[in-house]
């Protein structure tokens, strides 16, 4: 299942308290992105992420999920949305869950995948609230009354943490 549109909003950029120079990099990135430069964003957001940006995390795994810009690797894309949806980042958590629902880049785990679906869809904004919640509910149905309760414990107990 390809998503047709994956932003990330501006107001996120303005928002996140970073040095200047942290923030031109992260708005260089996101610019050739969204030119469909992909390579020269991935440039600018490897350092970033490496550092612990969350949302230059999560474009980099989009990135290598996709194969733009950088071999597709859904391993490597695994590895960047886990550490974006650890710090909490709402689209790396969506994307992480899809990727434990279809086991690609982590062994298919349909608890894992719900836990991370709920996680997103309760700090989506409304106007992508509606359709991460008809994805969370559609894998839920594949779900034991068991596995669903343990996925929302998961999803329950579950705090964000921050990059050191």
């Amino acid at each position: 299942m390809r998503r047709a549109c994956w932003m990330l909003p501006a107001t996120a950029l303005v928002l996140a308290p970073v040095a200047p120079a942290h923030a031109q990099s992260l708005r260089k990135g996101v610019s050739a992105f969204y030119r469909q430069e992909y390579a020269t964003a991935s440039r600018a957001f490897i350092p970033l992420a490496e550092r612990g940006d969350a949302a230059a995390q999560t474009y980099l795994g989009f990135l290598f999920e996709t194969g733009r810009g950088v071999p597709q690797n859904y391993t490597e894309a695994a590895m960047w949305y886990r550490r974006a949806a650890e710090q909490g980042d709402g689209r790396a958590q969506y994307s992480l869950g899809l990727l434990y629902d279809r086991g690609q880049g982590v062994p298919q785990n349909i608890v894992e995948a719900s836990k991370w679906l709920n996680l997103s869809t309760a700090s989506a904004p409304p106007r992508v609230r509606e359709s991460r919640a008809r994805i969370r509910d559609a894998v839920t149905t594949k779900m034991t009354r068991g596995e669903i309760a343990r996925a929302r414990l998961r999803a329950l107990e579950w705090a964000p943490s921050r990059e050191h």
